[in-house]
């Protein structure tokens, strides 16, 4: 398996993961794909996949919001918004590469890593790697953060 950038090329085999995913409202794919374009290109962003070969089969999509205001770097988020690994291949390890490279890209540019997860469906794989999600006003994704700053528990 190889976790790499995705690339304009690769919308055929990503375009079916988002399907899978949700994509808004229905939203068509010419729509998205523009979408995914503009984004490959925005260095806030980064689009990872995991190939098995020649077979994307999974992805991850990483959103870096920059400086704040008042706080400037010190403390800058980035948001996970997307992991999703085929069914196919889950719990073989694509989706604990994918969580590793989204660290290895986030940990540098900023100092917390944040994301939602339904406490059902996704929660359980995140708790596998070690990380704990807190309640938030939606109760079924509870949030879980990284502060690549903390000293190591």
């Amino acid at each position: 398996m190889n976790i790499r950038r995705l690339e304009l090329d690769d919308w055929p085999s990503v375009w079916p993961m988002l399907q899978d995913r949700g994509v808004n409202d229905g939203e068509p794919a010419d729509a998205v794909r523009e979408r995914y374009g503009r984004l490959l290109d925005d260095a806030r962003w980064n689009l990872l996949g995991a190939a098995a070969g020649d077979e994307l089969i999974g992805y991850a999509a990483v959103q870096d919001y920059g400086p704040t205001l008042r706080g400037g770097d010190d403390h800058r988020s980035a948001r996970l918004h997307d992991l999703y690994v085929h069914p196919g291949h889950r719990r073989s390890g694509v989706g604990r590469a994918l969580m590793a490279a989204v660290c290895e890209w986030a940990k540098p540019r900023v100092r917390y890593l944040e994301w939602q997860a339904h406490h059902d469906r996704a929660a359980p794989f995140y708790e596998r790697l070690g990380y704990r999600g807190d309640p938030c006003p939606q109760p079924e994704y509870p949030t879980f953060e990284v502060d690549f700053r903390a000293p190591a528990t």
